[in-house]
């Protein structure tokens, strides 16, 4: 359905094609473009308001069909929980033969998915499996320390992108991964790397699935990496159903096991949820990691700060096994707003989640769109929202310590209403457990120029997921 262009502003192009979008999103940089927009058709409220961009437009137009909001409230009414606003059928272009429990746009296809994985995924679900995830933190902790002493710097990118896909294979499949043992990037990793902007290819030219084969890279390379992570997938499976059948009683349950008791579902609908827990739930972390820790580096008082409260307050045995506990780490308030400001600031998925436009659709931002049009709303765009993030481009972490009305409003790290990230609680549960040990084994850790590291490296590349430019992270213990 075509946006009137007298209702909603945006530049005289977005009336006629969506080429210039299209363009932004394979070069990495939709979210900034769009943001953009929302600062130049915002700048009319007074010179004042203009000169600190305090007045971004709450929505504009992106391409015939399609409008981005940023104001919050909208961007609520957008989410919520009664989900009016369903997945357009641009998630269809991510899938691969049948809906996942992320990318199904039927809300029934949705909830029967998200009825299996739910409890397991849980808090409470989550409280036996922490063993498990702590050991991984401490192993990939161990051996970034062998390779600091090795190499003079460990690539702290590397190793969380193999912890994180232990995590995952362990508590969904069984130990079937162990990519901390093996240490060295393989075909199955540079895959896993490289899922964000292979996705958004392969969702920019949805017409071009089916002829996919035939036409140049990149197409064709963003298939073939989408057609081997389902191969994984399916590997995956039935080396847990090995398991199971070999030792019954000694089998740990996974987060699929509900799955296997379901008759209803089919070998090709759990193929492509494990698909989904396997991206989902290895790539964004390792990447959230990251980004945290080379944001604290970068920023001393900060730092100091994280690693002060982490001394004080965690047990200052010399070892990283010390006895930390998740219990500990929780109530470690300011490590909880050096999270929350990395997700602000660098959020995992910060590109347009599009909905379509209801045909009993309340107004947004004093508008009403035509049924039957897509309304998107980006985590990059909310989370650099002047008025709820003043100075928003800063990594300031104090500001969440009393967190207003409109910051947690504008906050879409994990998504909103009843298509919030299911496995919310798993990566904030590894996050602070992986921060916390991270900084009480290396307190006095560096980002390190060597083999050419540098800043360029961590260039944020916005895709459907966050990529840094360089896909590397190296780390070193300061030097005296």
């Amino acid at each position: 359905m075509v946006i009137d262009k007298n209702s909603i502003k945006g530049p005289w192009y977005t009336r006629f094609t969506s080429a210039v979008y299209t363009y932004h999103q394979v070069r990495g940089q939709a979210p900034v473009y769009v943001h953009n927009l929302h600062a130049k058709y915002g700048q009319h409220s007074s010179p004042e308001r203009a000169a600190i961009k305090l007045s971004l437009r709450p929505i504009v137009r992106t391409t015939p069909h399609e409008a981005d909001v940023s104001d919050p409230a909208a961007v609520q009414a957008i989410h919520r929980i009664k989900g009016e606003f369903l997945k357009s059928p641009w998630y269809d272009s991510l899938a691969l033969g049948a809906p996942n429990v992320f990318n199904a746009t039927d809300p029934n296809v949705h909830r029967r998915r998200r009825r299996l994985l739910s409890q397991p995924l849980s808090e409470t679900g989550l409280r036996g499996l922490i063993p498990i995830i702590d050991g991984k933190i401490q192993k990939a902790i161990d051996r970034m320390a062998s390779e600091m002493k090795d190499r003079g710097a460990a690539d702290m990118y590397k190793w969380w992108l193999f912890m994180a896909t232990d995590i995952i294979g362990a508590l969904s499949f069984g130990d079937c991964f162990r990519m901390l043992d093996k240490g060295e990037k393989n075909q199955y990793v540079i895959d896993l790397e490289s899922t964000g902007d292979t996705f958004m290819v392969r969702a920019a030219f949805p017409s071009l699935t089916g002829w996919i084969r035939k036409v140049p890279v990149p197409l064709k390379t963003a298939n073939e990496v989408e057609c081997r992570t389902m191969n994984y997938a399916h590997e995956s499976l039935q080396w847990h159903r090995r398991l199971v059948e070999e030792s019954p009683e000694t089998t740990v349950p996974t987060l699929f096991s509900k799955f296997y008791n379901d008759n209803t579902i089919t070998a090709r609908e759990m193929a492509v949820d494990a698909q989904a827990y396997i991206i989902g739930g290895s790539d964004t972390l390792s990447k959230t990691l990251t980004y945290l820790v080379w944001a604290v580096c970068r920023n001393p008082s900060v730092k100091e700060k994280l690693v002060r409260e982490i001394q004080q307050r965690l047990p200052l045995a010399s070892q990283q096994r010390s006895g930390i506990t998740d219990a500990q780490v929780r109530d470690l308030p300011y490590l909880a707003m050096v999270i929350e400001e990395t997700l602000r600031l660098y959020p995992a998925v910060p590109s347009a989640l599009p909905r379509v436009v209801p045909p009993e659709a309340p107004e947004l931002c004093g508008r009403r769109l035509p049924a039957g049009a897509t309304v998107t709303t980006s985590a990059y765009c909310l989370h650099r929202d002047p008025t709820a993030f003043p100075d928003p481009e800063r990594f300031i972490p104090e500001r969440w310590q009393n967190p207003t009305k409109r910051m947690k409003d504008a906050f879409m790290a994990f998504g909103g209403g009843s298509r919030v990230c299911l496995g919310m609680h798993l990566a904030r549960l590894e996050i602070r457990l992986a921060a916390a040990r991270f900084f009480h084994r290396f307190p006095d850790v560096e980002i390190s120029n060597l083999e050419g590291m540098s800043d360029d490296d961590m260039e944020a590349q916005w895709y459907f997921v966050l990529t840094p430019k360089g896909k590397r992270c190296l780390i070193q213990q300061a030097r005296a």
